[in-house]
């Protein structure tokens, strides 16, 4: 039965993205460029890392880029479009934006964060108020209503043998990722990524890396925190995929206490911060250790004494050269059609 429910799942997705492929007219296009981030599989990919690498990467360009999100888990869902940050200044609030682009409006000086579930709505207030000069489009391969110029995908080579929902946890079948013009492949070396690569019938292919940066406090002033390696610590997690970041902390040799999962997007509460305290004294852990995007909901909470500190993910794409010309020489063109279109 849940065989069966995969196909028709699968089958719906494949007919939904060739009936906005048939007729151009069913997709809104904004006047900057837009470049997709996005992935087949639900939840836990990395996408939010990366849109924060490429938005510093446009940044550094001498782009205004516009990061364009739908904002899970926000508890406050305004009618058309919340600016979370406008480049300058951050506006709103985690109720109002939702972790990520909290996260990533505190994280980026100089984009602006948008967050609204019409995202081509979002685009057209950030050229026109904002002054975007180019759109990061947040978890968008299946957001297929806005027009996009750059579509990347990111992929992992357990995404081969994966199957769509309910069997498994694709949003779309294996094929769809022909749609996108490059690859981002979470992978140890680039001849490995490019095997990936093939295996999803992608010709351009990036390879994603990944380290940790030192924790850095929760609370106050957000200063660093030295953790010796083999030093006992308790990790708390309220993500999509806890098993990446235990990896993570294991790799730098830390030893690990004990362990508290919550659910993705948890929102913490005083009775959760107490027995995060109570169980990482118990375990005699130097430490409690948690990702970024706990952090901003935790910082919602009186943390006291608690000793808890968030471990920042440090993502790149490489060949590092390679990928930044390549996103540069699409976005131009994109830029000179655009021009010849409104001349013709």
């Amino acid at each position: 039965m849940i065989q069966t429910l995969s196909q028709a799942y699968g089958a719906a997705a494949a007919w939904r993205r060739a009936w906005y492929a048939r007729d151009a007219s069913r997709r809104h296009r904004l006047e900057r460029p837009v470049v997709s981030v996005g992935n087949l599989r639900v939840g836990g990919s990395g996408k939010t890392p990366i849109v924060e690498y490429i938005a510093r990467l446009l940044v550094a360009q001498g782009e205004r880029p516009a990061v364009l999100t739908r904002g899970y888990g926000r508890r406050v869902a305004r009618d058309g479009v919340t600016i979370v940050s406008d480049g300058a200044r951050v506006i709103a609030d985690l109720d109002e934006a939702g972790d990520e682009p909290l996260m990533l409006a505190r994280a980026l000086p100089g984009v602006s964060v948008l967050v609204a579930a019409d995202r081509y709505l979002a685009g057209r207030l950030a050229e026109r108020r904002l002054g975007a000069t180019v759109h990061l489009l947040d978890d968008g391969f299946q957001h297929l209503e806005l027009e996009r110029d750059v579509d990347l995908l990111l992929l992992a080579e357990d995404d081969l043998q994966d199957r769509p929902l309910p069997a498994g946890r694709l949003r779309e079948g294996l094929d769809a990722a022909t749609a996108a013009d490059a690859a981002l492949i979470t992978a140890g070396y680039d001849t490995a990524a490019e095997r990936i690569g093939r295996g999803f019938g992608i010709s351009s292919v990036f390879r994603v890396t990944r380290t940790i940066g030192a924790p850095r406090r929760v609370a106050g002033a957000r200063d660093t925190v030295v953790v010796p390696s083999a030093s006992r610590v308790f990790v708390v997690t309220g993500i999509a995929r806890p098993d990446r970041f235990i990896a993570d902390i294991l790799s730098v040799g830390w030893d690990i206490s004990g362990v508290i999962e919550f659910r993705d997007h948890h929102r913490f509460t005083a009775r959760d911060v107490k027995r995060i305290a109570a169980e990482a004294k118990a375990t005699a852990s130097m430490i409690v250790l948690t990702t970024e995007k706990d952090a901003v909901r935790l910082t919602a909470c009186d943390l006291g004494e608690a000793p808890i500190a968030s471990v920042p993910l440090v993502v790149g794409v490489e060949p590092a050269d390679a990928f930044r010309q390549w996103l540069t020489e699409r976005i131009e063109s994109s830029r000179q059609s655009s021009v010849i279109s409104r001349q013709s």
